[in-house]
């Protein structure tokens, strides 16, 4: 570590739900640590604002979140043997102590910040060649789809529908397209059918204007009886019951959202009668899922680059959180913010 004090950057949200940029000084690294100046993190609106929001409680404010991320290796401890100074890595932690007005910040994996400290056995990796900065800090998404399309064991042929075709949902429709199923993407959002079908959806249904009668029987025109394999992606309790129906008989069922720390309830009786199989798929896979997804997107077979629609500089990132927790943005998919 150079003599003179270096000091990172990170992005905080107070008990207001206010966004802000805190700067704070960046310890001696110890033996076994390495320092990562970071080029873009990418944006989660899912897990991130349910942490501001409380639908999900890690800690108290302030919070510091982020939970994927892009940098250069810029110092290594003398015990560092994995990495070497220069070298381009993706991670999902920051170990890097915070305070603000004298408040320990609950760091929610906390990669929101123009440095990172992390022990060198921690969530990070070489990023692959072929992968723009900016894309590859979204690796988390796709990876948490590739992750519950093979917990569904997706075998070539199979219709899967996709209810709610947020990020993760359309990591997962790639993934299952690339196993060779029929992909049927359904969503409100005509922003997010477009990135479907560039992504390769089989099927479109635009589910606005429609009874969830309707949207049954437009799967169904697909694949009679229902779907082999239903995701349900929007993380909204109520959606579940929306969702149940549109799988076949002895189908599967994915809980792909992330329904909070709540209690869920939902019409037991579609399930049972459907004798449905169900998954709960948790985190991204791990290194194993994350090399697969980004060695896909570096030769092209997820074009993951097309996700993103929003880019902002460090100094812009309070402004697109406050943004986005007002959900002025609907036609935001990925966002990342270029520490550079």
């Amino acid at each position: 570590m150079a003599a003179f004090q270096m000091k990172s950057q990170a992005l905080i949200c107070n008990e207001k739900q206010e966004f802000s940029l805190e700067e704070f000084e960046i310890p001696s690294l110890s033996p076994a640590e390495l320092l990562v100046r970071c080029t873009f993190s990418g944006v989660s609106v899912g897990t991130e604002f349910a942490v501001f929001r409380r639908k999900l409680d890690y800690g108290p404010y302030p919070v510091c979140t982020g939970y994927q991320a892009v940098g250069i290796v810029e110092d290594v401890g003398s015990e560092v043997t994995r990495f070497a100074l220069g070298e381009r890595v993706y991670y999902r932690r920051n170990f890097l102590p915070m305070q603000v007005d004298g408040q320990p910040v609950t760091i929610c994996s906390g990669v929101h910040a123009s440095h990172t400290v992390l022990p060198q056995d921690a969530e990070i990796e070489r990023l692959p060649e072929g992968i723009d900065d900016a894309t590859g800090s979204l690796f988390v998404m796709p990876s948490v789809g590739y992750n519950a399309v093979d917990m569904a064991g997706i075998q070539m042929g199979d219709v899967v529908a996709f209810h709610a075709v947020g990020m993760i949902g359309l990591g997962a429709l790639a993934a299952a397209r690339l196993r060779g199923a029929v992909t049927v993407a359904i969503d409100l959002n005509p922003r997010r059918l477009d990135m479907a079908k560039e992504l390769g959806a089989s099927h479109i249904i635009d589910a606005s204007g429609l009874t969830a009668d309707e949207v049954k029987a437009r799967v169904e025109a697909i694949k009679p009886g229902g779907a082999d394999v239903v995701f349900e992606g929007s993380g909204i309790p109520q959606c579940l019951d929306l969702a149940f129906p549109l799988a076949r008989l002895r189908g599967k069922f994915v809980f792909l959202g992330h329904y909070g720390k709540a209690p869920v309830s939902f019409n037991y009786l579609v399930p049972h009668s459907k004798q449905l199989t169900a998954f709960f798929p948790c985190n991204d896979g791990l290194e194993p899922c994350r090399e697969a997804v980004l060695r896909n997107i570096a030769s092209g077979a997820i074009p993951w680059h097309k996700t993103i629609t929003h880019r902002v500089t460090a100094a812009e990132a309070p402004d697109l959180y406050a943004r986005i927790n007002l959900v002025e943005i609907p036609e935001l998919l990925g966002a990342v913010i270029n520490w550079s």
